[in-house]
């Protein structure tokens, strides 16, 4: 791994591609490495030392993975925010990560301007009212290497949809930022099977405010691989980027691949796709029908994982998932999978219990809240709260968190399994599946649709309408009780429902 790690790169090869923007401008290695460099200056001009914390609220833009490039070098905890938060949840960030400065793209300049933090310690990636444009502070600071470098890392905050969020917070790792984080790219990136300085591309089609987006994105930097990015997704855009810079490997959550498949069949055949070598999903459970279908058509380049910011998971590649259809895969390497009942007792093969994964050199607490981080624990092992099962050969299926267990008549009903029946349905565009209060049942599963335009769901009876569908794929008990059909389901910047909003959709509308 000597020749790889982004600042070797840039130096070594500083006219090869980095960045293309999503309105086509381009960045070298060499115009990043700069940009880095003379951030980490100013970073450490305003006292940062090893350990603090840096606050990101970006777009998809290049600075922003100039910031992460910077942090990565002095030792910085990088923490990016949620853009799809509010102001209020953005402040609670800010104040609880109490970092040494904020940086925000322009376009969410009005979200971080009300957060409670010193004007003088805000920049923006240009000029914005109320921020230090960031791209004049640097303009006379040195671009060169760094000397006392130090690697540091993300410190990602849980998604809080049961509460507020937890930053992550890991050791910082030792050593020279450049084999640090190569060896962190052979890892994450070769467990999909990627491969270093072969002309790879990934392309970027969520939010770089999310940690596994930004964080896959810069290590592709790490291995030589140029990095396009969208500003948000559009199915039929995706393929046009894939077909003109020769994407080979790309990010996805199940809802992107789904709106993929949702594109006519002309449009779908009038891209070339071919180039595609990883293609890569996680962040949800993606049902089994749109698996098929996106390996029928990208062919047998499918991964997928399990983990957590908390901890790594699994790992499935199309074949094994083929053979084992549901599956989200094995350990990944060095990782390891228990399934655990409530006495923290390992279950047998085909048992439902806890899932929990093994932190070992990844430990990590939950910054400002002990009791929590005690909580999660087992031993060496930590849940964040997902029921499945293991079978004999150690492949996890994946059946819902605890949390969101309906409990139905004194039967389990988990909502996963309905979403995944849900999205099966051609004119279903987006699921999720909540249980509401039932004087009779305890809890009755509730629907809540996002269908396609034109579609009878919107004006018909959606219960009879589904169910001669449903009925082939769940049994009547797990079938919801109640529907409503909303423009748009709440999902964060990361892909993943935001499902404490849904029970407020489901009582807004009509019985």
């Amino acid at each position: 791994m000597s020749g790889l790690g982004f600042w070797r790169l840039a130096v070594t090869t500083p006219d090869a591609l980095a960045v293309v923007e999503p309105d086509g401008t381009r960045t070298t290695r060499g115009e990043l490495l700069a940009r880095a460099n003379a951030t980490a200056r100013l970073l450490r001009g305003l006292g940062l030392e090893r350990g603090d914390r840096v606050v990101g609220v970006v777009a998809n833009e290049s600075w922003a993975l100039a910031l992460v490039l910077a942090c990565q070098q002095i030792g910085a905890y990088y923490v990016p925010v949620n853009t799809a938060l509010t102001t209020a949840e953005v402040g609670y960030i800010v104040e609880d990560a109490a970092p040494v400065a904020v940086f925000c793209s322009r376009a969410h300049a009005d979200t971080l301007r009300a957060a409670a933090f010193p004007a003088d310690r805000r920049f923006s990636f240009g000029p914005a009212e109320g921020f230090r444009d960031l791209t004049a502070e640097i303009a006379g600071l040195p671009a060169g290497p760094l000397e006392d470098r130090s690697p540091g890392s993300y410190l990602g905050y849980t998604s809080g949809t049961t509460g507020r969020p937890k930053g992550v917070l890991r050791k910082l790792p030792e050593g020279d930022p450049d084999d640090v984080f190569a060896a962190g790219a052979a890892w994450q990136l070769g467990m999909f099977g990627i491969t270093p300085l072969d002309d790879g591309v990934h392309l970027v089609t969520s939010p770089l405010s999310h940690t596994a987006v930004s964080g896959l994105a810069v290590t592709s930097l790490h291995f030589g691989h140029a990095v396009v990015l969208m500003d948000h997704f559009e199915a039929e855009r995706v393929l046009r980027l894939i077909e003109e810079h020769r994407v080979t490997t790309t990010h996805m959550v199940p809802t992107q691949l789904h709106r993929l498949l949702r594109l006519p069949g002309d449009v779908r055949a009038a891209h070339d796709v071919s180039s595609m070598r990883n293609l890569v999903h996680g962040a949800g459970p993606c049902p089994e029908s749109v698996k098929r279908e996106v390996i029928a058509w990208f062919g047998p380049v499918v991964w997928e994982y399990y983990g957590a910011t908390e901890a790594a998971g699994t790992a499935i590649t199309s074949a094994e998932w083929l053979d084992r259809p549901g599956s989200v895969g094995r350990p990944q390497p060095g990782a390891e999978v228990r399934v655990l009942d409530a006495n923290g007792e390992q279950v047998p093969a085909g048992q439902t219990g806890r899932v929990f994964l093994r932190m070992g050199a990844h430990a990590f607490s939950y910054r400002g809240d002990d009791a929590k981080t005690r909580a999660s624990r087992v031993g060496d092992f930590v849940t964040v709260g997902d029921l499945g099962h293991l079978d004999e050969d150690g492949y996890l299926y994946l059946l819902g968190r605890t949390a969101e267990v309906i409990v139905s008549g004194g039967v389990n009903i988990y909502p996963a399994e309905v979403e995944a029946a849900l999205l099966e349905h051609p004119d279903v565009q987006d699921a999720g599946v909540v249980g509401l209060p039932d004087p009779e049942w305890g809890q009755r599963a509730c629907a809540v649709l996002q269908v396609a335009p034109g579609s009878p769901l919107w004006t018909g009876d959606v219960a009879a309408l589904l169910a001669p569908f449903l009925a082939e794929r769940l049994a009547r008990f797990k079938l919801p009780r109640r529907y409503q059909v909303v423009a748009e389901l709440p999902r964060g910047a990361n892909g993943k429902l935001r499902k404490h909003l849904l029970p407020d959709l489901v009582r807004e509308g009509t019985p």
